[in-house]
């Protein structure tokens, strides 16, 4: 069996139509030259009017008038409205009934078929014709014998100059020589032909006419002859430089030999054996001797697509894996698996059509084969476009990428869709156009009905509307990208944190939206009435309203805090009493994490006040105290040489964004003088350039030796100026013999607030 073993089967499905075009002439001629057995045209005629349903309501209308009924005009059903379940019910009826009755025909007449009717002289008169034709048949053989012995050197010169080539152009070589030589063998044939008609005509004829006997089989010669030719042009068993195909040697001849005999049966048994039955034993004898080299050569052709039927599978899956066509690569499979099916149902349906309608079956079956077989080549080509398509997805420009950088994915994420859809519409396009090729249903009328123009209209309408909506969701997406990208290019700065998050939250809101309303315009184009799902909907937002109060106000303190930029991702705030990290924000809560670490999730409902310690810009205010009998302008000076050591640190004098501000003297404590200065910073870097400048404000007080304070006791003994001062929680005295009584006094410099601001390195973490 053949890799290509289900081609070569079409092709000669195909190519045994186009041999088999003139049998209903010739058995109509033949049928002609029987008076008694011809039927009236009209018959045919009436049998066709009676088969429309319109035209069968108005024939009876027309009787009923002349019968001079009354007539009640009733309005007649349109072709649309018969369902196409009807239809097929219809045909396949019509059928079943056509077939038995051209049996019971068949039998009736040879039941009465009476041998004394054949006279001795129509005996002797069809065995002189059968001996004439004997004649014209071996003068035919003997010619085409000689001179295709003549032209077999031609053949296998051609194929040896084929087998020598080499390169790409050997295909060219192939072709040119093939058809060469399959010209000459039609010249061969025709050359037959015409040898056959003039021994007819001028050697066995009278006066330059011949027998119609002989003229059967020279017509039928021509066309046997002919299909033979094109199986030798594809096959070409003898000579395999000359073969079309890409079929071994053995394979090519299987199928020659089985084409050829087929061929060969059906074209001289329907062509001349059966018209010839037909004017010597009647009418009877030509339709049984037809009916059974049909049902001969059916049984022949199942039984050989039986033979090969697990090879063509093989064959076919293997195609199919191979292919990275995903419409060829379905239809592949599926035809694998019912190759064989399709081949006993396709000649099996032919056969009944030759039964039913002889005269018109050779031309239905042939037009209805070549739209099938142009709607498939058309839809694979089409769908391998589409295919090819897919696999090269949109490329867009840097410049655009930098600009709309999920516009290239967004966009060959949605194509290929779109591309499936339209792949899965040529689908349906082509069925539709197989199923008008066999009859089975007028797929064009239908169309052009009312209620076909509805549906058409309905579905380009739904497919514009989510055509329409996709383009304005990737259009408002792509803005959206555009301005959370803006500044890529460097000629702009890029969107701020309050931005991106009043953008995504647009984003969410519009596509939730244009869902809603899509979803709703579709169901409206459907014919559904949607006044009950938006008043449905409009109660239950209402319910939801009364029912959830906390949450509507969740939603309404939400929208108005991001638009009044009161807090974006990655500010340090502090809200509902908790401070510290926003990581998540969304229209109902904020999620908040703390110096520890822990997460705080705070709808905006508890959320009366938001600090923000990331707005513009931020301070570090330091307050260092030192003691009474320090001078105040010498620790203002260190703290200003402090100050320019940390503008020296490369790590901190990029967040500094002005000069040390001096308050001075702030306050006098017990035991203590309060110095402030404060240093101005980016905003969120406060904290870790307040921490360098810290320690930078100790390392010069230890230079200096300027005592920071620490809580202390003290104690005044005795004279004035005689102080003696121990640590906290120590006693000491000095005895002068006379003991007085003194005047404790215990001071301690006030603790700074604790910062639970977490650093920069913390947020970023």
């Amino acid at each position: 069996m053949t890799a290509f073993a289900f081609r070569h089967l079409t092709l000669t499905v195909l190519v045994t139509l186009f041999a088999f075009a003139p049998l209903s002439a010739s058995f109509g001629q033949a049928a002609q030259e029987q008076p008694a057995q011809e039927q009236p045209a009209g018959y045919s005629g009436l049998a066709d009017l009676l088969e429309n349903d319109v035209t069968r309501s108005e024939l009876i209308d027309e009787l009923r008038r002349l019968a001079g009924e009354r007539v009640e005009t009733t309005p007649t059903p349109a072709p649309e409205s018969v369902s196409f379940a009807r239809r097929l019910a219809g045909m396949t009826h019509y059928a079943a009934e056509r077939v038995v009755a051209e049996i019971a025909g068949i039998y009736h007449q040879v039941a009465a078929f009476d041998r004394s009717a054949v006279s001795a002289q129509a005996a002797s008169e069809f065995g002189s014709a059968l001996l004439e034709l004997i004649v014209v048949i071996v003068i035919v053989a003997a010619a085409i014998w000689l001179l295709r012995s003549i032209a077999a050197r031609l053949y296998a010169r051609s194929s040896a100059w084929v087998e020598r080539g080499d390169g790409k152009r050997l295909w060219l070589r192939r072709g040119g020589a093939a058809l060469s030589c399959g010209l000459v063998d039609f010249a061969i044939v025709l050359a037959g032909w015409l040898i056959g008609y003039a021994a007819a005509l001028f050697v066995l004829g009278e006066g330059g006419r011949m027998d119609t006997r002989q003229s059967l089989f020279l017509n039928a010669f021509l066309v046997v002859e002919t299909f033979r030719v094109v199986i030798r042009l594809l096959f070409a068993n003898r000579y395999d430089g000359l073969r079309l195909l890409p079929v071994k040697a053995e394979d090519a001849a299987y199928w020659n030999a089985w084409l050829s005999r087929l061929g060969g049966f059906v074209g001289y048994g329907i062509l001349v054996a059966a018209p010839i039955a037909a004017t010597y034993l009647g009418a009877a004898a030509g339709h049984l001797l037809s009916g059974a080299v049909y049902a001969l050569a059916l049984a022949a052709a199942i039984a050989i697509i039986r033979q090969n039927r697990q090879a063509v599978r093989t064959r076919l899956a293997s195609m199919a894996e191979r292919s990275n066509v995903g419409f060829i690569r379905l239809a592949l499979g599926t035809l694998a698996r019912t190759w064989h099916l399709l081949a006993i149902a396709y000649l099996t349906a032919f056969i009944v059509l030759m039964v039913v309608r002889p005269g018109a079956a050779l031309g239905f079956m042939l037009a209805a084969t070549v739209q099938s077989i142009g709607a498939l080549l058309l839809g694979s080509l089409v769908s391998t476009l589409i295919d090819r398509g897919i696999a090269m997805g949109i490329r867009l420009q840097s410049r655009t990428r930098q600009q709309f950088p999920m516009l290239e994915e967004r966009l060959n994420a949605f194509v290929p869709g779109t591309l499936k859809f339209v792949r899965i519409l040529i689908t349906v396009v082509v069925l539709a156009i197989i199923i008008d090729a066999w009859s089975v249903f007028d797929v064009f009328a239908w169309a052009g009905s009312e209620s076909g123009m509805r549906v058409l209209g309905t579905f380009a309408t739904i497919t514009l509307i989510i055509a329409g909506a996709v383009g304005v969701w990737l259009l408002i997406s792509s803005w959206i990208e555009h301005r959370l990208n803006l500044g890529l290019d460097g000629n702009s700065v890029g969107a701020s944190a309050r931005e991106k998050t009043l953008l995504s939250l647009f984003r969410n809101a519009f596509t939730i939206a244009l869902v809603v309303v899509v979803t709703m315009i579709t169901l409206s184009e459907l014919g559904l009435d949607i006044g009950p799902l938006l008043a449905g909907a409009g109660v239950l937002g209402l319910a939801i309203g009364f029912g959830a109060q906390k949450l509507v106000q969740d939603v309404i303190t939400g929208v108005f805090i991001q638009l009044e930029n009161a807090m974006n991702t990655g500010d340090v705030v502090s809200a509902g009493g908790i401070t510290g990290v926003v990581e998540r924000l969304t229209v109902r809560s904020v999620g908040i994490r703390d110096l520890s670490g822990t997460y705080h999730l705070i709808p905006f409902s508890s959320v009366d006040t938001v600090s923000n310690f990331m707005r513009g810009f931020g301070f570090h205010v330091g307050e260092y105290r030192v003691a009474y009998r320090e001078n105040v302008d010498d620790v203002i000076e260190i703290l200003k040489l402090a100050f320019e050591d940390l503008r020296k640190d490369p790590d901190q004098e990029p967040f500094i964004i002005d000069e040390l501000e001096v308050h001075g003297v702030t306050e006098f404590a017990d035991s203590s003088v309060t110095v402030r200065v404060r240093v101005k910073t980016l905003p969120g870097y406060q904290w870790p350039v307040g921490r360098a400048y810290n320690g930078l404000v100790k390392k010069r007080l230890d230079a200096a030796d300027i005592k920071v304070p620490y809580p202390h006791l003290t104690l005044n003994v005795g004279e004035a100026g005689q102080v003696i001062e121990t640590p906290s929680g120590k006693s000491g005295s000095r005895s002068t013999g006379k003991p007085r009584p003194a005047r404790k006094r215990v001071s301690g410099p006030r603790k700074a607030p604790a910062q639970d601001i977490p650093s920069q390195d913390e947020v970023d973490r």
